[in-house]
């Protein structure tokens, strides 16, 4: 029977749930899957790309460790495609490789003085708060107030890890470096900024009642951003998250504040302008907007200013170029049509495909990227008559050529060593959890 060797490149959920679909797809051959991941530890953005404080996670973790531990697919951790192994060592050992790399990076912002000192991309935040290995260990939290630009769900999970007291955070996974780090913070005052208004904010009704559960913070709304236009009342009144959002704030609105010693501010109908510094961020200017009537938002020449020390971009992600596969340096994803990647004349690649962020970019949530599985796994399926032809396809000697180039990854057993060094570690100190940061230390661990 015909033999399916697929590679895929990237071991978070989009890869995962791609090997999981393939494996219990109708076929009639049967299939070897080698997940390669750069990092020593699978599960991608869900173990370094969420706040340690959103327990419903763990569901997710699960989920994806049972289609791991099925003993159908081998993983090959701390590999770095480009580096470790090529497209060419793919061609020669399998039929076919899907790239699910995601979006790691911050996307660009134009506005005069993004660039200066104390400004940050809300993507590397995250990565140092989640404890990803190849980020500094140390974070600069210096400021008293702090500006986060941006209405989406990292928005909200940047501005929550702010303002939330530290010693709250405990019971989590989060790193010692990390809780050190936040338990030292100065920061009195959080601002968000988002340029329409309430009713079309990005973030999920769940992430904004996590903020008004936060121990000793205020939450900050302000009336003038509440006069609704007639699209603003139809969503409320059409659309059942937009109602509970609705909802939530009305219900802030009406809250004492003036006690706690943290304030979270949420600035609707605000367009930033410019961040406003000589040697570092010392403000943020911006233009009060309205909405336009079509469903966008137009500047109403009120301009004002707020003083800040520090600022957080989270306007969005952006995906990386990989060795040797066509790039989108626009939209920072891989040019494909449906998964199947295509070249710069629109003709596909054979062999190659794409899911997750890297294909689609960075928007929607997990359940998006089961079904964008199925579409590229459809498309691997019905191109049997146009895969590779690999002159090594035989299992072992994938890890023969790693061993012979003197990669030191970790495979699956070894990440079972690293997930129950590190329930051991936070079970000595009362937490769920403490993460391993250091990668020579993971891959350590891993191998041990």
């Amino acid at each position: 029977m015909t033999k399916l060797r697929l590679a895929i490149v990237g071991a978070g959920p989009a890869g995962i749930y791609a090997a999981d679909i393939l494996l219990k797809a109708e076929k009639q051959f049967d299939v070897s899957i080698d997940l390669f991941e750069q990092l020593p530890a699978p599960y991608g953005l869900v173990r370094y790309g969420v706040a340690p404080d959103h327990p419903r996670i763990k569901g997710i973790v699960n989920a994806l460790r049972d289609v791991l531990d099925s003993g159908q697919i081998r993983l090959f951790g701390n590999v770095l495609f480009g580096r470790d192994i090529t497209l060419d060592d793919l061609k020669k050992h399998y039929n076919a490789v899907i790239f699910s790399t995601g979006s790691i990076k911050d996307a660009p912002m134009v506005v005069p003085g993004i660039d200066l000192p104390g400004s940050y991309g809300a993507a590397d935040f995250v990565s140092w708060y989640d404890g990803h290995p190849d980020f500094p260990r140390e974070w600069p939290l210096d400021a008293s107030s702090v500006a986060v630009i941006g209405n989406g769900n990292v928005a909200l999970d940047v501005a929550r890890m702010l303002a939330k007291h530290a010693d709250n955070l405990l019971p989590t996974e989060i790193p010692d470096n990390v809780y050190q780090g936040l338990k030292n913070s100065p920061v009195t005052d959080v601002h968000v900024f988002g340029r329409r208004g309430p009713a079309q904010v990005k973030f999920s009704p769940l992430e904004l009642r996590e903020l008004g559960e936060l121990d000793d913070v205020d939450m900050i709304v302000y009336e003038e951003d509440f006069d609704y236009d007639e699209a603003s009342k139809a969503a409320i009144a059409s659309n059942k998250q937009v109602f509970v959002i609705d909802k939530v704030l009305t219900q802030w609105r009406a809250r004492e504040t003036g006690n706690a010693s943290r304030r979270l501010h949420l600035h609707f109908h605000a367009k930033p302008l410019e961040i406003v510094g000589t040697d570092r961020v010392e403000a943020i200017r911006y233009e009060r907007t309205e909405p336009d009537g079509a469903g966008g938002t137009r500047g109403t020449g009120e301009i004002r200013e707020i003083p800040i020390q520090a600022l957080y971009r989270a306007v969005g992600y952006f995906g990386s170029p990989l060795d040797g596969i066509p790039f989108d340096e626009k939209r920072g994803v891989i040019p494909n049509r449906e998964g199947q990647v295509i070249d710069d004349n629109d003709e596909q690649l054979y062999g190659i495909y794409a899911t997750g962020w890297i294909k689609r970019g960075p928007v929607g949530l997990i359940g998006h990227t089961k079904s964008d599985a199925m579409e590229t796994i459809k498309h691997v399926l019905n191109d049997q008559a146009n895969w590779w032809a690999p002159a090594h396809p035989d299992e072992e000697s994938v890890v023969e050529l790693l061993r012979t180039r003197g990669v030191e990854f970790t495979n699956l057993d070894g990440w079972h060593n690293l997930d129950q060094h590190e329930l051991g570690l936070g079970e000595a100190v009362g937490r769920t959890r403490v993460k391993v940061v250091e990668r020579d230390e993971m891959v350590r661990v891993s191998n041990n």
